[in-house]
């Protein structure tokens, strides 16, 4: 049975970012006209588009935001502590067999 070949992945989040961009605003002009075709009227289907565009605008600004915060992190990021005698951070629990006051109750 051949292996499937892994799906190339987007070189940068900005890539896949404009994707979504690009396909909103491409949804933008679709959904009216198929409305216009199934015969709502031209101001609902104006409206229609009116409201995908402004809810487009806000994700990209929204998506445009969190990649430059992400890239900051990124820039800031510190390796952690990692090796055979790295702990977990506080209050993780490291597994195992719990007692009995963590069993369902009917």
């Amino acid at each position: 049975m051949p292996a499937h070949p892994p799906a190339p992945a987007p070189s940068s989040a900005s890539e896949s970012a404009s994707d979504v961009v690009r396909w909103a605003a491409f949804s933008c002009a679709l959904v009216p006209v198929v409305l216009l075709v199934y015969g709502t009227s031209f101001g609902g289907a104006a409206g229609t588009a009116v409201g995908l565009a402004a809810v487009t605008a806000a994700c990209r600004v929204l998506l445009r935001r969190s990649e430059r915060v992400a890239e900051e992190d990124r820039r800031q990021t510190v390796p952690h502590r990692a090796g055979r005698h790295s702990r977990p951070g506080p209050g993780a629990h490291r597994g195992g067999r719990h007692g009995v006051g963590c069993t369902p109750r009917d």
